[in-house]
């Protein structure tokens, strides 16, 4: 009876784990803007980038990806949010990049792949 009893609370303990990744997945991530934004003085690439102009930005790019978080498949979301993860502190300002290069990428591609298909005159 104990075994059983144990094996039915790792069943459910397994279970309410893959349920709280899943949702964690369709809800907007909790990104730490502040430590991102601390370092951001020092960043080579961004030296007209302030702490205040950084948080503003990841602010405003938050409240983007907020309101059209539902139009991204689940598949889309948890890529981007895989990718701007992925090393150092992640940045809304990259996952709306992300998101929104996914949602033009279906149209973009085919569109590329016609124009180096297709030969061009007097070559």
């Amino acid at each position: 009876m104990n075994r059983m009893l144990g094996k039915t609370v790792v069943v459910l303990a397994i279970a309410a784990l893959s349920i709280k990744a899943a949702l964690a997945a369709d809800a907007v991530p909790q990104f730490d803007i502040h430590r991102l934004c601390r370092s951001a003085p020092i960043e080579p690439a961004m030296t007209k980038r302030d702490a205040p102009s950084c948080e503003n930005d990841e602010n405003s790019a938050r409240t983007k990806v907020e309101s059209d978080w539902a139009q991204y498949s689940s598949a889309e979301r948890a890529r981007c949010v895989r990718l701007v993860t992925l090393g150092g502190s992640p940045s809304y300002v990259e996952l709306a990049t992300c998101l929104e290069m996914s949602k033009l990428a279906p149209s973009v591609i085919p569109d590329a792949v016609k124009s180096i298909e297709k030969p061009t005159r007097g070559k």
